[in-house]
């Protein structure tokens, strides 16, 4: 294949969703010459199969919840059911109008986009639409796609992937979800909100398990009363069709049945086929290795986001990517320290949390040397106006720094902000209790959390 560009690229990019299209926008503000090459949509799975089209859906599902429950406080209202086309209108726009915009910034930093399937050729090339793209350097950022088990077919009918969750074209009767992490419950969460009968399915001796326990008790707690059902603590054996529906069998020999099966058990890297390990990249069960500066094994390659056994969040791939950018822009550059990273469930209740859980600090630190503390949102008056329940979960290092935060509630999410800067300011509980929050607000939750640890509790009991 001959070179079609007049130039050698600073940065060839394979893979334009979140990892690749933030290395692409920062190396160009850098002054680095970038091509972006992506087979699909730009944007990735993030924005068109993933982060957003999930929370438009879970927000449509709050909007059908409130309908039903508005006589709580005094509004008279009607639920009449969910118009599943009127919803899929809704989410696709709210995808199109992020989709444009993002076009947009990549045109204006002046990357050079290239639509179609490329294939790592050399350490600084890219083959793809019968173009050699060459690079000094190559950065991976091919994703994920959804993950079975082995002899559990995905058809697309009624064995599902995410995928095919996102455009199911109605609203089913009945769901089993296989996996409790965070695909799983947040799409039991919104289905239970449709009006499914949804059962989940997780071979784990909890709902999102890696999570604080607390926070998985709490939701277990929250979906029970939702009548979200599950099965924790045994594993998948098999699916099968029925008449008119799928049944799945559990090592136990417990059975399951409903309209559709949801596989939700994860997702795995896209790298078959592409040419990395011909080219000498070292893998690992199909994940791209690197350090902590996103380098791989070969000097001129580098890989971030879903390709690489780090946290598979849409921000981790932003940063990931901006470091590499800045990293071959010859600044400056910190690891990222991944306990550090804000982590969300979207589901009602939402789990949010920040550093490390309260286990993994005894295994660190010593069971004698932490201290953990429960601040419970019936103590706090905007929760209370919105008829929320949950707690936040902070733990110390003794007679330092917090080091885990952790929440349940709806609109924790929105919290989980301050409580990154907490962690990884490494901030004492009374430096925080130092802080006036607004009042009424959910966000003084957190403040009133660090006020108890820092030994003055307010409207919490010592």
């Amino acid at each position: 294949m001959a070179n079609d560009a007049s130039t050698v690229f600073d940065l060839v990019i394979l893979g334009g969703g979140s990892g690749g299209y933030a290395a692409a926008l920062r190396g160009a503000q850098l002054g680095l010459d970038v091509a972006l090459i992506e087979k699909n949509k730009l944007g990735g799975t993030c924005l068109h199969n993933g982060c957003i089209p999930t929370k438009a859906l879970l927000h449509a599902g709050e909007i059908a919840d409130q309908a039903r429950e508005a006589d709580q406080f005094g509004v008279k209202a009607t639920f009449e059911g969910i118009d599943i086309a009127a919803v899929h209108k809704y989410k696709d726009d709210v995808i199109s109008g992020l989709y444009k915009g993002l076009q947009g910034l990549v045109a204006s930093r002046k990357v050079t986009y290239i639509e179609g399937e490329g294939r790592l050729s050399s350490p600084t090339s890219v083959d793809v639409n019968g173009q050699r793209v060459q690079g000094r350097h190559v950065l991976l950022a091919t994703g994920s796609v959804p993950k079975s088990l082995p002899g559990l077919e995905i058809d697309g009918n009624r064995i599902i992937s995410s995928d095919h969750a996102l455009t199911l074209d109605r609203v089913p009767q009945s769901a089993i979800i296989l996996g409790g992490g965070v695909i799983g419950v947040e799409f039991a969460s919104a289905w239970k909100s449709f009006g499914t009968d949804v059962t989940v399915i997780e071979g784990l001796k909890h709902l999102v398990p890696v999570e604080d326990e607390n926070s998985s008790k709490l939701l277990e707690r929250a979906f029970r009363k939702r009548g979200i059902k599950f099965n924790l603590g045994t594993f998948f054996e098999k699916a099968e069709y029925t008449q008119d529906g799928i049944r799945v069998t559990l090592a136990d020999g417990k059975t399951f049945e409903a309209e559709v099966l949801l596989v939700a058990i994860g997702r795995g890297p896209v790298s078959a086929g592409l040419g990395y390990e011909e080219q000498g990249v070292a893998t690992d069960r199909g994940y791209v290795l690197v350090d902590e500066y996103m380098r791989t094994n070969v000097p001129t390659i580098s890989a971030v986001g879903d390709l690489v056994p780090t946290l598979q969040l849409a921000h981790v791939g932003f940063a990931e990517g901006i470091l590499v950018a800045e990293r071959l822009a010859g600044l400056k550059t910190v690891p990222i320290d991944y306990d550090g990273v804000p982590r969300v469930t979207y589901c009602h209740p939402e789990v949010a949390s920040v550093g490390i859980t309260e286990a993994k600090a005894k295994e660190i630190y010593g069971a004698d040397k932490v201290v953990a503390l429960k601040y419970n949102l019936a103590g706090n008056g905007k929760s209370k106006i919105l008829k929320t329940a949950g707690e936040i979960k902070l733990v110390q290092v003794k007679d330092g720094a917090v080091v885990g935060v952790h929440m349940v509630g709806d609109r924790m999410g929105e919290q989980v902000g301050e409580a990154q800067l907490v962690y990884n300011w490494e901030a004492l509980p009374a430096e925080v209790a130092q802080l006036i929050h607004a009042h009424p607000t959910q966000n003084e939750a957190l403040g009133e959390a660090h006020l108890a640890l820092a030994g003055k509790p307010l409207h919490s009991h010592d």
